[in-house]
């Protein structure tokens, strides 16, 4: 699958699960249960423990999941995900150094950014998405949609205190995508081994968005 069809991908599910677990078996329980849920996208962060492994082993046994690398803050680190299966980067924070090995690999990336400087940055250099984080502290979703003003052609992706109450919000917002950590990845689920738990998660969030999406399709025809 190449970065074109990655991102479009991307923009189909609207759902970019974030994994941040304490361990390598938590972890890969994490992706294979919600890639089981419809979910086909996941993106591990290098704060979990052998994460370059833990990313290695799901592109060989999941040739459909689309595994990306989160939290990368060094190109040696992005290089050795690439290699492993990673097929997206991304980081917390504004790093043009990713951005820029991203282009030259031709692999899609998406920088975090907080305010109107950082998002023209990151899109300005390439970037695929601007991910803005963390949401929550400036406003939620109410924040999303005054950055749509200025940026309107900026495919943002809403990541930080997205739940199941905020996320229709912030799909509504503007957000082309939302990036969901604990709220679907749930930690007591994960230690419990209770993979129908995230898969009801997973469909709970798949539904929201698209009932979200639709109520904006109905709104553009003036309905």
């Amino acid at each position: 699958m190449n970065k074109e069809k990655i991102r479009a991908r991307i923009e189909e599910v609207g759902i970019i699960p974030a994994i941040r677990l304490s361990s390598a078996p938590d972890a890969l329980f994490a992706a294979e249960a919600v890639s089981d849920s419809g979910i086909p996208i996941v993106e591990v962060t290098m704060t979990v423990p052998g994460a370059v492994e833990v990313i290695e082993e799901l592109a060989r046994n999941n040739a459909d999941l689309i595994i990306g690398a989160g939290t990368v803050f060094d190109i040696d680190i992005a290089q050795r995900c690439l290699d492993t299966g990673a097929k997206f980067l991304t980081t917390p924070g504004l790093d043009l150094e990713i951005v820029n090995f991203a282009l030259k690999q031709d692999v899609l990336v998406f920088p975090g950014a907080l305010t109107p400087t950082e998002i023209t940055a990151g899109w300005k250099a390439g970037a695929d998405f601007v991910k803005v984080f963390p949401c929550s502290p400036l406003g939620g979703a109410a924040y999303i949609k005054a950055l749509k003003s200025p940026f309107p052609n900026v495919p943002l992706i809403a990541s930080g205190g997205v739940n199941q109450h905020t996320a229709a919000d912030f799909i509504l917002a503007g957000a082309v995508a939302l990036g969901i950590g604990r709220d679907l990845i749930q930690p007591d689920a994960i230690e419990r081994r209770e993979r129908d738990w995230i898969r009801e998660l997973a469909r709970r969030f798949v539904r929201i968005v698209n009932e979200a999406r639709a109520q904006m399709q109905a709104i553009g025809r003036g309905q």
